[in-house]
């Protein structure tokens, strides 16, 4: 369950934290193996002149490679409602292509970013492709992706408010995640607003290292006995 205690102002002082600093933050807490926790390399920043963004995943996953069975897609209109009806905002929409390879047909274009956007997303994740890059930019609706397709083929909604896995990390609807030009932190619930202090305190450590490298007395044995300080 959301945790409701996390304010729209704790969101955005997250959101200005560059990833691989929350994520060194969270090993602090010892909530989960430093594999775990983050996308991998296959899911990419497509508009990195677009600010980063935080939110709550809501979850859906599509096929693109065949056409739907008659009857059997998930309603667009259904998915639609369920991101209206999730609380609270923001909302990230993490899509799950489930084509081998998941890149079969865009689920994310130029109509798509716009109704997304109008639901209350401020962007989106996704294993599959999208298209559309100028008037998404333009919209300045900012999606991490897997790659650049020019088909939307038959692409079609398998069902929604689920699990998903994009990137290797599974991703629950409500799931706070944080994206940047780095890629895709899961921030637990439990420890989000705790983030930014340990941040601070581990930037207190790493630029008293830098610090150090940067000035005339630098060696080996003075680095060496400074860290074993710190």
């Amino acid at each position: 369950m959301v945790d409701k205690s996390i304010s729209p102002e704790q969101l955005e002082l997250l959101r200005t934290i560059p990833t691989p600093a929350v994520s060194n933050a969270i090993e602090l807490f010892e909530v989960r193996p430093r594999t775990a926790g983050f996308m991998g390399p296959e899911v990419q920043q497509m508009f990195p002149a677009l600010a980063p963004i935080i939110g709550y995943a809501v979850t859906a996953r599509t096929v693109s490679a065949y056409e739907p069975e008659p009857n059997r897609p998930a309603s667009r209109a259904d998915y639609w409602r369920y991101i209206e009806s999730s609380g609270p905002q923001p909302h990230i929409a993490v899509v799950e292509d489930l084509d081998d390879p998941p890149v079969m047909g865009a689920f994310f274009g130029e109509v798509n970013s716009n109704i997304h956007r109008a639901l209350g997303c401020v962007g989106a994740i996704t294993n599959g492709g999208i298209r559309d890059m100028d008037e998404v930019e333009a919209l300045g609706f900012p999606i991490w992706a897997g790659n650049v397709i020019v088909s939307h083929a038959y692409v079609h909604l398998e069902d929604f408010g689920t699990s998903v896995r994009v990137g290797g990390l599974v991703v629950r609807p409500g799931d706070l995640l944080l994206a940047d030009r780095h890629g895709v932190v899961l921030i637990p619930l439990a420890i989000a607003a705790d983030i930014p202090e340990a941040v601070r305190r581990i930037e207190v450590r790493e630029k008293t290292i830098v610090q150090y490298c940067q000035s005339p007395g630098f060696n080996a044995d003075g680095l060496a006995e400074l860290v074993a300080r710190l």
